[in-house]
């Protein structure tokens, strides 16, 4: 976590016992636009692929995780709190969640996502497939940044 971040989520705690399970990081893809969304309320969704958090030997997120959403200049946006994680095949994702993702309609969510995918498949040798396994991750806003 950078300082800018390191000093936001401290202060948001100042005087509460704060949790240590924080993370910050910026959205894949239009970073600015998408942490955009997810202060205007719109975008209260994310998902990543499971096989990323497989090669990487990381843990899957959980309701107790907080992210500091980060601009495309590394500045703190938003605090938010997971509240929901599924294992969903990627041609198994309803619409409403695409929509939560703020990518506007279904198929534009399918679109932009098959494309970011594909890449990053590709780039470590690896094929995309449809039913993919995603980790699906709903969120809320618990404080956006002013100023």
């Amino acid at each position: 976590m950078n300082q800018a971040a390191q000093m936001y989520w401290n202060k948001y705690w100042k005087g509460q016992k704060k949790t240590e399970s924080v993370s910050a990081w910026k959205f894949g893809g239009d970073s600015e636009y998408l942490a955009q969304l997810v202060v205007c309320g719109v975008k209260t969704a994310t998902c990543s692929g499971h096989i990323f958090y497989e090669l990487k030997n990381e843990p899957l997120p959980t309701t107790e995780n907080y992210g500091v959403v980060l601009d495309s200049e590394d500045k703190p946006m938003a605090i938010i709190k997971t509240i929901e994680v599924t294992l969903t095949p990627m041609n198994k994702v309803t619409e409403e969640f695409a929509v939560a993702e703020g990518d506007g309609t279904y198929q534009n969510w399918w679109d932009i996502h098959e494309e970011f995918f594909r890449d990053k498949l590709n780039a470590i040798g690896l094929e995309f497939s449809e039913d993919m396994l995603l980790v699906c991750e709903r969120f809320e806003v618990i404080d956006i940044k002013v100023g």
